[in-house]
């Protein structure tokens, strides 16, 4: 397997090489993590040691020798012969099943780190003595590097090809777990938009890699099913290890999960297929083919070209499709305040009401835990009842738990042990973003479909960045009164999703070029 993966790249021996720089890289700043173990592990106002900035610098190196070794042998060029076309209804084979495993704990680890963000900000304002807007320089930094990543790794896929960019995202993830041991606010800063960035390249490549595979009967619940696995494994982890390692470790081990969990995905990488469509892009065609019957798809020639897709992340705002643009719009503007917001927020909201870390994270877990059988009830709705109804109820339910929040604000003492809003809200945000690319994929003809769903996927990230540029400026609500307001936006987004939205379930998408 390891000769699929490197047998085609300029120096496999570069990227294992650069893979035990970063390596040890991290091993190196471990000392000054332990040194603070008689201090609870706080390293503030300690000066970095030479071990630290050799580090540094083996990082540095290692992560550019690792993407040095992944250059594919042969120069990128148009060799493409023919069009990928997944049969409408073959069956899936384990090859199917086994990929959809991997991509859902791929997308499990890279989701939990953004989710991290929430557990480690108790403990690290009081490390650092920071104020609430001082802290919220973290989120902002990685939620600005997810923005960056999901346009860097779209490009660096074109080049390198998807599983090889899945590589060279775990590499980061690796390098940027020193986090852990920065005893400076601003160095954490720095890492945190590096993880961000690798973060935000992650998902939209495996999601791409998992849409060209999948037969196309089942591509719309598979993706919901490993979107919405992603979206709530990612954030239990998150919670479930913060509750169970803080206590004795201090919020920075969080940080120090990076580097098993990036060689975890460095480990698992031969078992992912490369994308056909690069394969035939640099020539490789007989192995196009091969990867393709493996998954019971097939290459074949083009009689007329097809119209141009158009992969700018400009708004589609043709007449036709302005309705549901705003819609789907104003839904992942809704989900970003939610999960890169309100989410964000809350651990250190139930800190500040008296509890410890641990208990704020084992509640949160006990939440995600009770919302994680609604995934497969998420696909079921989502594949056999209707795809707009699916993505409506889903807004339904996080408003549910929005207000419950509010309610519980107030004072409803029903509502004193925040449990049940959270489910709700957890239950609702997740099947929002497990249901809403696929859907606004199935509502474009191919000429605008890229853009639509960058568009969309880009909209859910600037919710988060509004919601923690709030908290820069200091302007942040209190959790009640941001839990009404964003309950306000879903809720309008739920009135334009059943206003505008269409049913898609059982629809062919090669109706909407007709229709397009």
């Amino acid at each position: 397997m390891l000769t699929q993966v490197f047998g085609d790249r300029h120096h496999a021996w570069a990227f294992w090489l650069g893979c035990l720089m970063v390596t040890v890289g991290v091993i190196l700043h471990l000392p000054m993590y332990w040194m603070g173990r008689d201090m609870g592990f706080q390293l503030v106002g300690m000066q970095m040691d030479a071990g630290m900035l050799w580090g540094m610098a083996l990082i540095l190196l290692g992560i550019g020798l690792a993407a040095f070794g992944l250059l594919p042998a042969r120069s990128v060029g148009d060799h493409s012969l023919g069009v990928i076309t997944p049969p409408e209804d073959a069956a899936l084979t384990p090859a199917h099943w086994m990929m959809c495993g991997l991509l859902a704990l791929a997308l499990i680890i890279d989701i939990m780190k953004p989710a991290s963000l929430g557990f480690v900000t108790p403990g690290m304002r009081a490390e650092y003595g920071l104020t609430r807007a001082a802290v919220a320089l973290l989120p902002f930094a990685a939620l600005s590097g997810t923005v960056v990543g999901s346009f860097l790794w779209g490009w660096l896929a074109d080049i390198y090809g998807r599983r090889a960019s899945i590589l060279l995202s775990s590499v980061m993830f690796v390098g940027t777990s020193i986090c852990g041991a920065m005893p400076d606010f601003y160095w954490n800063v720095g890492m945190c938009f590096l993880m961000g960035a690798a973060a935000g390249g992650m998902l939209p490549v495996a999601y791409a890699l998992l849409a060209e595979i999948m037969p196309t009967r089942h591509r719309g619940w598979a993706l919901v099913l490993v979107g919405g696995i992603g979206a709530v494994g990612g954030y239990f982890a998150a919670s479930a290890l913060s509750a169970w390692l803080q206590p004795h470790w201090g919020w920075r081990i969080m940080w120090f999960l990076n580097l098993p969990t990036g060689l975890i995905l460095i480990c698992l990488s031969p078992l992912l297929p490369e994308s056909a469509r690069f394969l035939q892009h640099v020539g490789r065609i007989d192995e196009a083919k091969a990867m393709l019957a493996r998954f019971g798809s097939r290459l074949v020639v083009s009689v007329a070209p097809d119209a141009a897709a158009d992969h700018s992340h400009l708004p589609p705002i043709d007449r036709r499709y302005a309705a549901i643009t705003a819609a789907l719009t104003l839904a992942a503007l809704a989900w970003g305040l939610i999960n890169f917001g309100l989410l964000l927020w809350l651990p250190t909201t139930l800190v500040a009401e008296g509890r410890s870390v641990e208990a704020a994270s084992g509640l949160i877990a006990k939440s995600t835990l009770i919302a994680a059988p609604v995934v497969l009830v998420s696909v079921w709705l989502y594949s056999a009842w209707s795809t707009r109804g699916a993505l409506a109820l889903m807004l339904a339910v996080s408003a549910l738990g929005l207000f419950g929040l509010l309610a519980r604000s107030l004072g409803v003492a029903a509502l004193a042990d925040p449990v049940l809003p959270l489910a709700l809200l957890i239950v609702g945000s997740s099947g929002v973003i497990s249901i809403i690319l696929p859907y606004t994929a199935e509502n474009y003809p191919l000429r605008i479909r890229g853009r639509a769903t960058g568009w969309i996927a880009g909209c859910s990230k600037l919710g988060g960045l509004l919601a923690q540029g709030l908290s820069v400026l200091a302007l942040a609500p209190t959790l009640g009164l941001g839990a009404a307001g964003i309950g306000g936006v879903t809720v309008l987004a739920l009135t334009l999703v059943l206003w505008a939205g269409r049913e898609t379930r059982g629809r062919d998408l090669r109706d909407l070029e007709v229709d397009g």
